[in-house]
């Protein structure tokens, strides 16, 4: 039965041609993973194509989330082993305070007159804070808040936790760099400094990991230009 013709051998591709479109497939496989896998799933940008198209920080976010679920999963297992655990209170002994006898005045030591002292100048206080933000997070929702910040600027924080405690992560982007400052697991509340690495954004992700709605406020002020929310 006749279904197709068999091609000629002049039809058939050469060797050459073979091996160079095996070589052409292979470099635009590595390119790709360089320039889009790699920043998307790992936040791994040695080119710097993956932060210019968005990807780096989708790698980093992935990344955040599974150090979160460890770190979740390890709280728990520590959790549980301390509550098998009971240890006896400690019982301290009572301090008996001695009593001191204070020797009675002379009868003829006189006493000066007490000098009025000196009324303090009056101080000029500066707001504390330039910027104040108030957002509810349900259950496994982040958000993201960012300062835009010269190298070594210094900007003060302060943020709450209301209904629970929290999961944060300070850090910046910039320049082409990156950096993780600090990071916390059911932290109810923090406050300090923050001075920036280099010049970029700078700040802080939230996730509430809790079973019910927290309402997280935040706080800054300082040397920096923009607040700017990011998630």
């Amino acid at each position: 039965m006749y279904n197709t013709d068999i091609p000629n051998r002049e039809e058939l591709p050469s060797t050459a041609k073979l091996v160079r479109s095996t070589i052409i497939a292979a470099i635009v496989a590595l390119v790709l993973l360089v320039t889009v896998v790699m920043p998307a799933e790992y936040a791994l940008d040695p080119t710097g194509a993956g932060r210019l198209l968005g990807l780096t920080e989708m790698g980093e976010i992935k990344e955040q989330l599974a150090e979160e679920a460890a770190a979740d999963e390890a709280a728990q297992m520590v959790a549980v082993q301390s509550s098998t655990e009971r240890e006896a209170p400690e019982v301290k002994e009572p301090v008996v305070a001695e009593a001191v006898e204070e020797p009675a005045p002379s009868p003829e030591a006189e006493v000066a007159p007490a000098e009025p002292e000196p009324a303090p100048a009056p101080e000029v206080v500066e707001p504390q804070w330039q910027d104040e933000v108030r957002v509810v997070l349900t259950p496994g929702e982040g958000t993201e808040f960012k300062l835009t910040m010269e190298e070594g600027a210094t900007a003060r924080f302060s943020w709450v936790s209301e209904g629970g405690p929290i999961n944060f992560d300070t850090h910046g982007d910039g320049s082409g760099q990156s950096i993780s400052y600090e990071k916390g697991r059911g932290v109810p509340e923090d406050e300090g400094e923050l001075k920036a690495a280099f010049t970029g954004n700078h700040g802080w992700f939230f996730r509430n990991r809790n079973d019910n709605d927290i309402t997280l406020v935040l706080r800054t002020g300082g040397d920096y230009g923009q607040f700017k929310k990011m998630l």
